[in-house]
């Protein structure tokens, strides 16, 4: 069978661990180092039951609950990987601020998504316990394990769940999202001609006043 490919992005707070999380999976290896991630794609091939599969990992910039949700993080994604630190209450409210996004945007989410507890290693440090992070998981209707990048535990499962579905459709309210997206961006393009074509004719004019 010819191998399918999937894309799947990974949201979260700032400094939660999603790209420890992601190189410990692709690489198998553990980066101690906090640097700010911008957006980094990482690629792998793995087999599941048979049928290979060519993952793109979207490695997202951190979000807050108030970053507005990405347009490029809805289209042609095969699940969500939402991350949040077992020691940060302010990362699990975000989690759950951006699932609500994503519901705004298409009404239904019709792809995958885990929700993920990260460094479990810190348990002293715990604030979201393991019940919080399961309500959580269920209201959203995902899968939900805890993990530790640092420990080397096993984390591919949670792309087991994701990879498995068929590619997503855009739904009404995602196609209702992208033409009105559309058509400001034409009306903006065209103010802006309009403004440039005016001041053109202005500056080219026989009438035009001495105080312009």
């Amino acid at each position: 069978m010819p191998p399918k490919s999937r894309k799947i992005a990974i949201m979260g707070f700032r400094s939660v661990g999603k790209s420890s999380l992601t190189i410990q999976f692709v690489e198998n290896q553990f980066v101690d180092s906090y640097d700010p991630t911008i957006e980094n794609t990482f690629h792998k091939t793995m087999k599941v039951k048979g049928q290979e599969y060519q993952l793109k990992l979207v490695d997202t910039a951190g979000q807050d609950e108030y970053s507005i949700f990405p347009q490029s993080y809805s289209m042609d994604i095969h699940g969500y990987v939402l991350v949040y630190s077992i020691n940060s209450t302010k990362s699990f409210e975000v989690v759950r601020a951006l699932y609500e996004k994503l519901l705004d945007m298409t009404g239904k989410v019709h792809v995958p998504i885990v929700l993920v507890g990260n460094k479990v290693d810190l348990r002293v440090e715990r604030v979201v316990s393991y019940e919080e992070g399961r309500q959580a998981a269920d209201y959203m209707k995902a899968a939900f394990l805890e993990a530790s990048a640092k420990q080397n535990q096993i984390f591919c499962r949670w792309c087991k769940v994701c990879i498995k579905q068929p590619p997503p459709s855009k739904t009404c309210r995602q196609q209702e999202y992208y033409r009105l997206y559309s058509d400001r961006s034409l009306q903006t393009k065209t103010k802006r001609y309009q403004i440039t074509t005016t001041l053109s004719w202005a500056s080219n004019s026989s009438n035009t006043p001495s105080y312009l």
